[in-house]
């Protein structure tokens, strides 16, 4: 492995504030980007965190991604509505869609939210929670409009991105349930952060520019490329295929069928069902059934291997405790990316490294 430095949470956030700034963005954007890619870290998804401000700036420097823009409502149907993110950053323009959404179904119960346009939405888990701590149930189908980089079931080639399906549970007087995956099986981001450590992936995961398995990343970040799968042969295709199909033909308007890879902008299309559970007739039914179930489940004797059995955010939620305490690791390679990126933008390369403590 590559050298890693190890920052403080506190000292990475002001690192990355100085970054943020570069774009010319205000300091509510600045807060709602640095705070969304720092979480992200936290979580332990170090492929939606700091390692995208790079690829932010390549994006924003080829004019595909605008600071300071807010999301717009093209059509509004009650418990249906059009959003359009003005290609703006996703941390924002995702937080503003959900803030509307949330304020919707809290109000009829329910909300078909269609955001389109948007750039990178960061980890989509992030939007789940807004909703589950509203105490909503929350479903998100997203597709990814950028150089495709999964292969179709039994295909040879890239067709279309990770499409990630996430989806939230509130469980009343417990931390919620959250499923949060790429539809492949492994994220993007997670192989250019291995691509950056020397660290190869496990069989199984990638082929490369010919259709032939392998396990060094290259093919996913660097030219030739390949191609990452899809989890579980077809049955993560069919999901993928799905949330291109909802996410962006259904609700951005916008689907991927381009072998383009000339743009470096990440534009997200995202369909989120918002659900009132207090609203569904019997709550306490749902409560009570949703709470057996969950001890029910949690309850089956670890197998060799294991501690115990968790519901999905639990590993998120112990990541971020121990994070807080340990410090995020950040690759020597994704440091320097993140250093010259803020460069590109203006900002000074030593006042970063101070922030962050590594001067």
């Amino acid at each position: 492995m590559k050298d890693m430095h190890v920052i403080p949470a506190d000292r990475l956030r002001a690192a990355v504030r100085m970054v943020v700034a570069g774009f010319g963005s205000s300091e509510a954007e600045v807060a709602d980007v640095t705070d969304n890619l720092v979480e992200a870290n936290l979580t332990g998804h170090d492929s939606h965190g700091v390692g995208m401000l790079p690829r932010y700036a390549e994006a924003f420097l080829e004019g595909n991604l605008k600071p300071n823009a807010s999301v717009r409502t093209v059509m509004d149907a009650g418990a249906m509505l059009r959003l359009d993110g003005d290609t703006g950053f996703g941390q924002v323009v995702g937080r503003q869609a959900m803030e509307i959404g949330i304020a919707r179904a809290s109000q009829v119960g329910c909300c078909i939210m269609a955001l389109g346009n948007a750039h990178h939405l960061g980890r989509i888990g992030a939007w789940a929670e807004m909703g589950v701590a509203a105490g909503l149930v929350s479903l998100h189908f997203t597709n990814v409009i950028s150089r495709g980089i999964v292969a179709p079931y039994g295909g040879s080639d890239a067709r279309f991105g990770t499409n990630p399906f996430t989806a939230g549970v509130p469980l009343p007087g417990r931390e919620p349930f959250l499923l949060d995956f790429a539809t492949s099986v492994i994220a993007q981001g997670k192989t250019r952060v291995s691509h950056n450590k020397g660290e190869s992936v496990p069989p199984d995961h990638l082929i490369d520019n010919h259709g032939r398995p392998t396990t060094d990343p290259r093919y996913s970040v660097i030219e030739p490329f390949g191609a990452i799968l899809a989890f579980g042969a077809h049955k993560g295709y069919g999901m993928a295929v799905l949330c291109e199909l909802l996410g962006g033909a259904l609700a951005a308007g916008m689907a991927l069928h381009t072998s383009d890879t000339s743009k470096r902008r990440v534009y997200n299309g995202m369909l989120t069902v918002l659900i009132d559970p207090r609203m569904m007739g019997d709550a306490s039914a749902f409560e009570s059934e949703a709470l057996a179930f969950a001890d029910w489940v949690t309850a089956s004797p670890p197998r060799e291997g294991f501690d115990r059995v968790r519901l999905a955010g639990e590993p998120e939620r112990e990541a971020r405790a121990r994070r807080l305490v340990e410090g995020l690791p950040v690759d020597a390679t994704t440091w320097r990316q993140i250093v010259a990126a803020g460069e590109k933008l203006g900002v000074s390369a030593t006042a970063v490294e101070a922030a962050a403590g590594l001067a």
